[in-house]
């Protein structure tokens, strides 16, 4: 599956074909990527986060049909923008990334309504997608409400 660029940005170069903890590995994945993306304006990041996001959604869903399953555990790429859209506008240093990433992680695995709705009822690559965007919008907002409250202090 990895000789075809398709498949080898589905699976997140092949962190995703790890039989322990795929998705968590997806995300440390996304963490350097931030870290890249944090250099350069917020216009960008916000850009790139939308073009990975449509991106994600196509080699997703060719990697879903590929394999004939539905939402395979190996892709990641999810999970790399979905912690990608969890850290847009937060101020880049140590902590916030640490922070940025428990979050994520707890809303993609615990998946509160709606995600929970849309990781059962939205198929293929948006399907795969949609529910860690809202994790991460859900990440996205206690991370802010956190600096915000952390500048309060």
């Amino acid at each position: 599956m990895l000789r075809n660029p398709v498949h080898m940005i589905s699976f997140g170069f092949g962190v995703g074909l790890s039989p322990l903890a795929p998705g968590t590995l997806g995300t440390l994945l996304a963490i350097p990527v931030y870290l890249v993306l944090a250099s350069f304006s917020a216009t960008l990041h916000l850009l790139f986060v939308i073009v990975a996001f449509m991106a994600g959604c196509w080699v997703s869903g060719q990697t879903t049909r590929a394999l004939g399953v539905e939402d395979h555990p190996g892709i990641v790429i999810d999970e790399i923008v979905g912690y990608l859209v969890t850290m847009l506008f937060v101020p880049l240093h140590w902590y916030w990334v640490i922070a940025g990433f428990a979050l994520f992680r707890f809303f993609d695995i615990y998946k509160p309504w709606p995600v929970s709705v849309i990781d059962r009822h939205v198929k293929g690559g948006m399907g795969i997608m949609l529910d860690d965007l809202f994790a991460a919008g859900y990440s996205l907002l206690l991370l802010h409400l956190a600096v915000w409250l952390f500048r309060l202090v």
